[in-house]
């Protein structure tokens, strides 16, 4: 079903006296074999000839070009022709020479009526067609119907229709044809066989079309019938309206470089440059490609949509293994596009697909389709090397641990003592402890992670822990908010954007929207944030007491002062000065001396507690255990 028609009328030129003849009409197939790339259709014809299980009605639907009303009138010369002596019987190769078949061929037999739907869409011109159904074929076989681009006819003329299509007299047969099979009614599809005739394949036309070329003694290069191949897009009529362009564009020798210029093409080695060039950030060489091609006379849509494919390409190449063996790619293209599709991260492909996509769009509306081309490419360029969203997420989230370490830096490794980067202090005295040591600086104290972001001028940083949200809270000004958190909720999941905890009864009912709208306002990004029934981890109150109580040097504090209560703690946020005696910064507590005081001794540099008694402060962290400024 590839082969031309070897019988194709040989072409007259104006010179010799006649009308020339296109090739779309020259070489419009005359049997079934030579009607290219509808295989599923031929073959469900050729059972039902062979099983006399002929429809009274077809529906032929499909793209422009890809043979609809050939087909419609190669079915009237299957059920018409009665062969060489005129006593054959329906067949699916019709033999051309009867009367029935030249007739129909020519398109002046009186029982195959033709009729354009486009121009004839009433009801009137439907009941001519009803009128004549009852009266016999004058010498065909059957009395056949083609109504082309069927889905023209107005909705009356469709219900005027349909009891005739239903139950059509034995002797008429109904074809339609349409390429907007959307809009015909599906009381007339239910009433019909449907055939969706497909787009013929790039490759089938590329030999097609050598062949016609062949037989009209043209000399054309593979790569130009490659190029009107894939321009006619799957149909058949457009490309042998190209070809035969081509043909006259070349005056017998076409080649790939003049039918480039012929369509407005960019050279396909220049759209790989190109597209290189803008992934690469070169903006100067990809502006410098562009205007060079449209100085050639390429489009600059044309040139936008060579880069689409190209893009579409390199990323079926990369998702799909062997997407690169295309034999009807060039050699040249596939080393090129497979070493691209490998130096190229997907996600760099889907962005360049959704921009050059949005390019498009914009160079269609824009007043000049250059200047809007030009700018969607600078886009691209500049975005080309930007990371993946992922990537940076993981990387604000790891500036974001770091600014958190470098506000509050861990004490050096030869520091003594166990107390880590907390520091204990039991007393509302311990402001004046801390400036009573000497060469101890005020900035002690620190500050959270978040202030120091924000002292820094980096702003509030995304928040990579719930503790981290906890202090975001206390930062925005959120005491109660702050509050809840560490002391109310029990934490079950938390990724950044996502928190699932399960509230205590002393949490508020409202404190999953509070926080997820507070997030949103401090972050600029979307909170999920989603209440559960799962236990989750101990409150960060809890776990901050316990990671406390277990530390080695406030146990030694707290059994050589049994009746002490720890009243604060913070973390350390700067590098801890020589060890400072407590007993000595505040004598007489307790009755202790500055002679035989040693808490300081004990407490390393690392920590330094101060300890009161049970009258003096409340129980632990009853007013600031680090995540508020009044936590009561």
């Amino acid at each position: 079903m590839t082969d031309s028609p070897a019988d194709a009328p040989t072409d007259v030129t104006a010179g010799q006296g006649g009308a020339y003849r296109v090739l779309a009409r020259k070489y419009r197939p005359t049997t079934f074999d030579e009607l290219i790339g509808q295989d599923a259709l031929v073959r469900t014809l050729t059972n039902a000839v062979k099983g006399g299980r002929l429809a009274q009605a077809y529906m032929l639907t499909g793209v422009r070009g890809v043979g609809k009303t050939t087909t419609a009138r190669l079915i009237a010369r299957a059920l018409n022709c009665v062969g060489p002596d005129g006593t054959g019987g329906v067949t699916i190769a019709p033999c051309g020479v009867c009367e029935n078949c030249k007739a129909i061929m020519t398109d002046r037999h009186v029982d195959v009526l033709e009729m354009d739907a486009a121009s004839r869409t009433g009801v009137n011109d439907i009941r001519e067609i009803l009128d004549g159904v009852r009266y016999r074929p004058t010498s065909a076989r059957y009395k056949v119907y083609i109504i082309d681009e069927v889905h023209m006819l107005s909705t009356a003329a469709f219900n005027a229709l349909l009891k005739t299509l239903e139950e059509p007299p034995e002797h008429v047969k109904f074809i339609f044809a349409t390429t907007e099979i959307r809009k015909v009614p599906v009381t007339v599809l239910s009433r019909c066989q449907r055939f969706d005739l497909r787009r013929v394949d790039q490759t089938v036309l590329t030999a097609h079309f050598r062949r016609i070329a062949d037989n009209e003694g043209g000399a054309i290069e593979p790569g130009a019938l490659a190029l009107i191949a894939r321009a006619a897009d799957g149909s058949v009529r457009d490309g042998l309206s190209l070809l035969d362009q081509a043909i006259a564009h070349g005056d017998g020798t076409v080649t790939e470089e003049q039918v480039r210029d012929m369509l407005g093409l960019a050279d396909r080695t220049v759209v790989f440059d190109l597209f290189e060039a803008v992934m690469k950030g070169d903006v100067g060489q990809a502006l410098d490609v562009v205007a060079g091609q449209y100085a050639l006379g390429a489009d600059p849509m044309v040139v936008m949509q060579d880069l689409l494919d190209l893009t579409h390409w390199l990323t079926r190449m990369k998702a799909v293994k062997g997407g690169e063996d295309d034999p009807a790619v060039p050699e040249a293209e596939r080393t090129r596009g497979r070493e691209m599709s490998t130096a190229l991260s997907m996600a760099s492909l889907t962005r360049a697909w959704q921009m050059l996509l949005k390019g498009l769009t914009e160079a269609r509306a824009a007043p000049d389709p250059l200047q809007a081309v030009e700018m969607a490419l600078i886009r691209l360029a500049y975005a080309a090397d930007l990371p993946p969203p992922g990537d940076v997420v993981a990387k604000l989230s790891g500036s974001g641990a770091t600014v958190s370490a470098g506000g509050a830096p861990a004490a050096p490794s030869g520091s003594g003592g166990g107390g880590g980067g907390l520091k204990a202090v039991a007393g509302g005295r311990a402001a004046q402890a801390d400036s009573a040591s000497a060469g101890q600086p005020q900035a002690a104290r620190p500050a959270p992670a978040a202030e120091a972001a924000r002292a820094s001028g980096a702003g509030a940083a995304m928040p990579t822990s719930f503790k981290a949200v906890a202090e975001l809270a206390r930062e925005r000004r959120e005491p109660r908010l702050a509050k809840h958190l560490t002391h109310d909720v029990h934490l079950v999941s938390f990724e950044p954007g996502r928190i699932e905890f399960n509230p205590r009864e002393e949490a508020p009912r409202d404190l999953a929207g509070r926080l997820g709208k507070a997030l949103q306002e401090w972050t600029g990004r979307r909170w999920v944030v989603s209440v559960s029934d799962r236990k989750g981890e101990p409150t960060l109150h809890d776990q901050l007491q316990a990671s406390v109580m277990a530390d080695p040097l406030v146990q030694a504090v707290l059994e050589a002062f049994p009746d002490a209560r720890i009243g604060q703690v913070r973390e350390r946020a700067e590098e801890p000065v020589a060890a400072a005696d407590p007993a000595a910064a505040v004598p007489g507590v307790f009755g202790v001396d500055e002679d035989d005081a040693d808490a300081g001794e004990d407490a390393g540099p690392d920590g330094a507690f101060l300890v009161m008694s049970d009258d003096e402060w409340p129980a632990f962290g009853g007013l600031d255990d680090g995540f508020g400024e009044t936590d009561t």
